[in-house]
């Protein structure tokens, strides 16, 4: 059963003020003396007072926070991503309000309906798939909506990302100049980053005048995926010699089975992952990869929004936050 809760009433008692100068302290300190701040703050603190939110919410005003909605929460791209928005957030004073939707656009539906019930004062997303639903439901709110991941993508509103295809592109390009012509692209999840990174790979591939080959499967990516995904490159094309992954786990998987079958890396089989993870550092050899700078993409995305929020004017045009390739020793 649910304690009662102090009160400002509780509150103003405990100082011997009146409820609206505790009620002016909580809006903006400043409005009051620094030795009464003093005296507010030991009360609240010695009550555990929390603030009700709900008047605010009701009454429309600003909620001081804003929706994050994430594919995963497993995934240290996103954990990175995230650690970059709470970092502007939290100097900001603005609460993050986290989602989680599993890549699928019907339970993104389902908690942007929920985030908005919230009186969110803005929305970051990380997918461009969104129902109809979900557009009309971000249209009527009317906040600020921002994208993440790419930066070339039609969006909503606003955008910070990196141009996924021309990414997989360079890196597909240096596993080629290192001599190598039979690559295969491995993707799981087939979410919509995958795809335009098998974009990129059939690019560079078609450029080479070389024929692209893929093996595309839905389920969640792994290291235990990696290795199955490289014996079925194995099955379905014998003469595969490269592999170039959607993302690092993949790669670090493939490479381990790659081990496990006393293949070399790069001279029997080259490996290429994307988006740099800590574990590409410290595999032997080390893995290559395109280097995504992700906790800068959640700093940038979080200071537009808040800059939008604060009605200051800000560019229609996505930022594009970059990449760099790793050409490291798998390749």
């Amino acid at each position: 059963m649910k304690k009662k809760r102090p009160v400002l009433q509780d509150v103003a008692d405990r100082v011997g003020i009146t409820k609206m100068t505790v009620s002016r302290y909580l809006r903006n300190p400043e409005q009051v003396s620094t030795a009464l701040q003093i005296r507010i703050a030991e009360a609240l603190d010695e009550l555990g007072y929390i603030p009700n939110r709900a008047p605010d919410i009701l009454s429309n005003a600003t909620s001081r926070a804003i929706g994050v909605l994430l594919p995963s929460l497993t995934n240290q791209v996103f954990a990175d991503v995230l650690r970059g928005i709470e970092s502007v957030t939290d100097a900001a004073g603005y609460q993050t309000m986290l989602g989680h939707f599993g890549y699928s656009p019907e339970k993104e539906e389902l908690q942007i309906r929920s985030l908005l019930g919230w009186n969110i004062d803005g929305l970051i997303l990380s997918e461009r798939t969104h129902t109809p639903a979900s557009l009309r439901m971000i249209e009527t709110a009317g906040i600020p909506v921002l994208e993440m991941m790419d930066c070339i993508s039609p969006c909503v509103d606003m955008a910070v990302g990196f141009d996924n295809v021309e990414a997989a592109r360079q890196m597909t390009q240096a596993i080629l100049r290192k001599g190598h012509r039979n690559t295969v692209y491995l993707g799981a999840r087939l979410d919509e980053r995958t795809l335009l990174k098998h974009q990129g790979y059939e690019l560079a591939m078609q450029e080479a005048g070389l024929t692209p080959r893929s093996i595309m499967m839905e389920e969640a990516s792994s290291f235990s995926m990696g290795g199955l995904l490289l014996e079925e490159a194995q099955t379905r094309y014998p003469e595969v010699d490269s592999l170039f992954c959607t993302n690092d786990d993949l790669a670090v998987g493939a490479m381990f089975e790659c081990q496990r079958q006393g293949l070399r890396v790069p001279k029997d089989m080259a490996i290429a992952g994307f988006h740099g993870h800590d574990i590409t550092q410290v595999v032997t050899p080390q893995l290559a990869t395109v280097m995504t700078p992700r906790e800068e993409m959640g700093k940038a995305s979080a200071a537009l929004l808040l800059a939008r929020i604060r009605g200051e004017h800000t560019e229609a045009e996505p930022i594009n936050v970059g990449f760099t390739l790793f050409e490291g020793g798998s390749i």
